[in-house]
């Protein structure tokens, strides 16, 4: 047994104790709500652990202070022109991974439902100490909220020789695991838990509910702006080449853990600063490996036998690609290019020329930018999304969050619901992403919805079925209101014969920055419709070289 951070008898009587597999902590009463942080659900990764499996932690003895944020995985900083918008508090220390618990009633025998919350960050940056990720009036509301942190980046999601893939998502699944054994003795019911998560921590909730290993220990789920999916594995071997180029080292788990962590950083932000969820580019993601990923989540969850029983809340921002743009003017930039935006969008998309077309139908007076970004956003993140909906009706809720940032040009882009999910927005965490005055009573529908959805499975209105219904949160009446088919026009682009064997320019926008290389031909376009402008044909070397220079612009990155 090992002391940990133990603090026995010296914390007054009237602070909550609760007692987990591993041993006893001590939290804070706060605001009328009992708060445990940093409590370790698996042993430092690093060391001989370094890369590989999580592990349990060495249990302790005595009563561990609970009272601070433990450390949070090792990331590398957001760059001047996100960090305006988007806070990401570091907490130093090797024991990253450890979750925090708020409880109205902590001890066993309350039986409340349990929110599990997986933080978004592009699997590079984030962590539960967000502010706006405060679980206190989620308590308040009668549900026990659990938040985690994981390991991000290449220690998370690097894929080496030899070692299992996918450490950042065993880690969540770990945590998960503790979930189960230890969420009674904290007040919450462990056959009533809500995995959910925003952006990257909306992927890894999609991918834990298709998990075999991850069956039984969920009942319902959020994904917040992220659709269930999976990166090829050679994309991801890529960043990581990329890297041990850069560092002059092999590709290794050994030689990589031998770096200064410092420097590995720093690496990894500079390969990572060409990469844009709007672009592509070198990035780090879920794989499948044969074990704890089998198969693509989303193909598990929509024709397999994943998650059958599990009620699921679905949804986007209007314009979530307005973050991905606008930090450093990239959306401008973009609007000035045009047709080779549009080229390049294609080729992201791996559609032909009739997708871009008919969003300038439907959107007669849309600049290049938003065209671009809503094709983006439909391609990545509606049309998934809307497909796992369809296979599950009349358990899936599905809605749009639109009410605009108070910010100029931001629009109701993405994150930037969390501070109404959390009913955050009196924090000036919040205010850097919606600005300051943002409306109360929006901020009660929606966390109210969703404390509805983990209390009961259903958030207020209908499930999705023909008629389509979404929840449309901050447009008309200032608040919500339901409208059907809300999106079926843009999503009815993509149909299957308006596809286009794109890969080869496609490959030629992933790799761009990488040395050039003979593109493969764009197929060839079909006939223009009349009344619509055609898209002007882009060379292979074109558009690589303005997508290189747009991701080595300085507002580039991923949230």
């Amino acid at each position: 047994m090992t002391a940990g951070r133990a603090n026995p008898g010296t914390r007054a009587s009237r602070d909550p104790v609760a007692t987990t597999p591993y041993g006893s902590v001590r939290g804070r009463y706060e605001s009328g709500v009992a708060v445990f942080r940093g409590i370790p659900y698996a042993a430092p990764p690093f060391g001989p652990r370094r890369f590989m499996p999580p592990v349990p932690p060495e249990p302790w003895d005595g009563v561990r202070d609970a009272g601070a944020f433990g450390p949070t995985a090792p990331k590398p900083p957001y760059s001047e022109a996100f960090a305006q918008y988007l806070s990401d508090p570091v907490v130093a220390g090797d024991d990253c991974l450890n979750l925090n618990v708020w409880t109205p009633e902590p001890g066993p025998g309350a039986r409340l439902p349990v929110v599990v919350w997986f933080h978004g960050g592009a699997l590079t940056r984030g962590s539960s100490a967000v502010p706006v990720y405060d679980g206190r009036h989620f308590a308040r509301d009668g549900v026990v909220f659990v938040s985690v942190n994981y390991r991000l980046g290449v220690e998370g999601y690097g894929v080496f020789p030899g070692v299992p893939a996918n450490a950042g998502l065993r880690d969540q699944l770990a945590a998960l695991r503790w979930v189960h054994d230890s969420v009674e003795a904290f007040g919450g019911d462990p056959s009533q838990v809500t995995l959910a998560g925003q952006s990257a921590g909306a992927i890894s909730v999609g991918a834990l509910i298709a998990a075999p290993q991850a069956q039984g220990l969920f009942r319902r789920a959020v994904l917040q702006s992220g659709p269930p999916e999976a990166f090829e594995r050679d994309k991801v071997r890529r960043m990581v080449r990329r890297m041990a180029n850069r560092l002059k080292i092999p590709a290794t788990a050994e030689a990589f853990a031998a770096v200064d962590r410092d420097l590995l950083l720093r690496t990894q932000a500079e390969i990572g600063r060409l990469s844009s969820p709007v672009l592509g580019g070198p990035a780090f993601g879920i794989v499948i490996d044969g074990d704890l990923v089998p198969r693509h989540p989303l193909e598990a969850l929509v024709d397999g036998d994943a998650a059958r029983d599990t009620d699921l809340l679905l949804g986007w921002t209007r314009d979530e690609y307005r973050l991905w743009l606008v930090p450093g003017g990239l959306l401008e930039r973009v609007d000035r290019l045009g047709a080779v935006a549009l080229a390049g969008a294609m080729a992201r998309c791996r559609c032909g020329s009739e997708v871009p077309r008919g969003y300038r139908a439907l959107r007669p007076g849309a600049g290049t930018a938003e065209t671009v970004g809503q094709m983006v956003t439909d391609h990545l993140l509606r049309l998934p999304l809307q497909r796992l909906a369809e296979a599950r009706p009349g358990t899936s809720y599905v809605y749009e969050f639109a009410w605009p940032s108070l910010r100029p040009g931001l629009g109701a882009c993405h994150a930037l619901e969390l501070g109404f999910v959390f009913d955050t927005g009196d924090l000036p965490d919040s205010a850097k992403l919606a600005g300051d005055g943002a409306p109360q009573d929006l901020a009660d529908a929606m966390h109210g919805a969703w404390v509805r959805f983990a209390t009961t499975g259903d958030p207020g209105w209908e499930p999705w079925d023909a008629t389509h219904p979404v929840r449309v949160f901050g447009e008309v009446d200032g608040i919500l209101h339901t409208e059907y088919g809300l999106r079926d026009r843009e999503l009815a682009l993509w149909s299957a014969d308006t596809r286009r064997d794109a890969d080869g320019i496609a490959q030629g926008v992933e790799d761009a920055g990488e040395p050039e290389r003979p593109a493969a031909p764009a197929p060839p376009a079909p006939p223009v419709a009349p009344g619509t402008r055609p898209v002007r044909p882009v060379r292979g070397t074109e558009l690589r070289a303005v997508v290189r220079r747009l991701r080595r612009a300085g507002g580039v990155g991923r949230d």
